[in-house]
């Protein structure tokens, strides 16, 4: 799976999850006996969409995924592309993640609450990765894959040759 589709596929699936928590945390919160959860809820959904919109307003790779480009092994071949596989091998702590505090809101009503705002901060801290990853691909003249590894270990990328952008200079004058 390419690297580019895989931050792309990680923001969707995050801001999915903050949807699906977001509706059990007011449904949940529509009690009219916890209009205080309400409210609070909304706090917090505003603060991490304040604080993930500030974190991910640069448009260069951040400092992980610059290192993780760094280290990527060179391969002239494409790694086994299985894009199913990748998504479930790294995003299993978001899909259990998810789950539990889904499961969990009978007894800690505030749990969905609290799981979607970190879902909506991270989705939107990462929003603007795959375009950062995409420019370097362009001017390298590369393609970067995911490496199925252990879902415990970290991630490892494989680089493979792409097709390099040939751009006019910019500063010419006509």
């Amino acid at each position: 799976m390419r690297f580019v589709d895989f931050l792309r596929a990680t923001v969707l699936l995050s801001a999915a999850a903050a949807t699906v928590l977001g509706v059990i945390a007011v449904i949940e919160a529509a009690d009219p006996d916890r209009h205080t959860l309400l409210a609070a809820t909304g706090g917090w959904w505003l603060v991490a969409a304040a604080l993930g919109g500030w974190l991910g307003r640069g448009g260069e790779p951040n400092r992980a995924i610059a290192t993780l480009l760094g280290q990527a092994r060179f391969s002239p071949a494409l790694p086994p592309l299985e894009p199913g596989r990748v998504l479930l091998n790294r995003l299993w702590p978001l899909l259990v993640l998810t789950i539990i505090a889904g499961g969990l809101v009978l007894i800690l009503p505030q749990l969905p609450a609290i799981g979607a705002g970190f879902a909506l901060l991270y989705a939107l801290a990462w929003r603007r990765q795959h375009a950062a990853v995409e420019a370097v691909e362009r001017r390298d003249g590369v393609q970067f894959f995911v490496v199925r590894t252990p879902p415990l270990r970290p991630i490892a990328l494989q680089r493979t040759p792409g097709f390099r952008a040939v751009l006019p200079d910019q500063t010419a004058q006509l």
